[in-house]
């Protein structure tokens, strides 16, 4: 029989997790996946020695680097915000909030700030459903959101035209520099980090600029708690695979992403084969479709169209496949967009699955 974890250790570790430093790229919650032992069994339980002593950091940081931010009280304007441009000053409040990466959309809403303008993702709607839908009260604010064309290549002109008094762009962003002095003579101008492994940052320090980042660490805390809960309640802890396919593409996701990040909250495994945290996602060939197998399997491609993976060969021939376990998620909310919404909702995605 295989042997499983017993709850109260599971509290614990979600307790130590939860008072953890957070430096980035250092072992974190997920990591003992990357043990041999941390493999599922046969039995599609995961045995008690993947699991090993409470870690003291976690790979996706969850705070701001040293110095940055304006140390200021929610609400207190003029602040001076350090960020990975430099520092900006915010004379008041803003009201007319232009984003311009991945996720700030996102966190914006979550925040309450409806932006007046925002750029797109390749293939991305500039508001995507799962906002649509998660802010269905603000829906005639959002349909007057204006369209700033491609998150690479914003529209600079029609960005001046909105007159904003904040935007928001992360660093991940080409050409950062030059489009950093550029909006700089727009308007007040903070640049945040960009990737998933940051979002946790980013977040607090879009959220310091919109003079909220109390609430942005309260929300973060909120999460942090859900998270560990699921951890602590089940039986065993699953070994969790994410996949992703965009056109040629297929790539597993690591522990440093912003799905992946998640999964790590929730002190859940990874298969050796995605336990590394040295970069995001790694591509993969049809041919090595068996990297992804684990108890449990959570896979997108963009477009929604599920048969991209069930053609594939290999694909029906997949334990995770044939368990049953292979669940088909949304494409925005798990591997696109960067923001605390779609973390909210990938781990609800978590709960409802993992804890049925």
């Amino acid at each position: 029989m295989t042997p499983t974890v017993q709850l109260p250790r599971r509290r614990l570790l979600g307790i130590a997790c939860l008072l953890a430093a957070a430096p980035p790229g250092l072992a974190a919650c997920s990591t003992p996946g990357a043990s041999a032992e941390g493999a599922a069994t046969s039995s599609g339980a995961t045995s008690a020695s993947s699991t090993t002593a409470p870690p003291t950091a976690w790979v996706t940081p969850r705070e701001l680097p040293a110095g940055w931010g304006s140390g200021e009280d929610d609400g207190v304007f003029p602040r001076t915000v350090v960020h990975a441009s430099g520092s900006t000053t915010i004379a008041t409040e803003p009201i007319r909030v232009a984003v311009i990466s991945t996720g700030q959309m996102d966190a914006a809403l979550t925040l309450g700030v409806v932006p007046v303008g925002s750029t797109a993702g390749d293939g991305a709607d500039t508001v995507p459903a799962y906002l649509l839908t998660g802010f269905a009260d603000r829906a005639a604010q959002l349909a007057a959101v204006a369209e700033l064309g491609d998150r690479s290549e914003p529209n600079l002109e029609a960005l001046a035209a909105l007159a904003p008094d904040l935007i928001l762009m992360n660093s991940a962003a080409k050409d950062v520099t030059e489009l950093y002095d550029t909006m700089s003579a727009i308007a007040p101008t903070v640049i945040t980090r960009g990737t998933g492994l940051y979002w946790k940052q980013d977040f607090q320090l879009l959220a310091d600029a919109l003079g909220r980042r109390q609430q942005a660490q309260q929300w973060l805390a909120d999460h942090h708690e859900r998270a560990a809960e699921l951890g602590a309640g089940l039986s065993t802890v699953p070994t969790v695979s994410l996949l992703r396919k965009n056109g040629d593409r297929v790539r597993v996701f690591g522990v440093a992403s912003f799905s992946g990040s998640v999964v790590e909250d929730a002190g859940l495994l990874r298969p050796q084969a995605q336990s590394f945290t040295d970069e995001t996602s790694r591509d993969i060939s049809a041919e090595e479709l068996d990297l992804v197998e684990g108890d449990w399997l959570f896979h997108a491609t963009q477009g929604g169209d599920e048969s991209e993976f069930t053609s594939m060969p290999l694909w029906p021939a997949l334990d995770v496949v044939r368990t049953g376990h292979a669940v088909e998620v949304d494409d925005d909310v798990f591997y696109l967009n960067t923001g605390p919404t779609a973390a909210r909702s990938i781990l609800e995605q978590l709960e409802g699955t993992l804890s049925a």
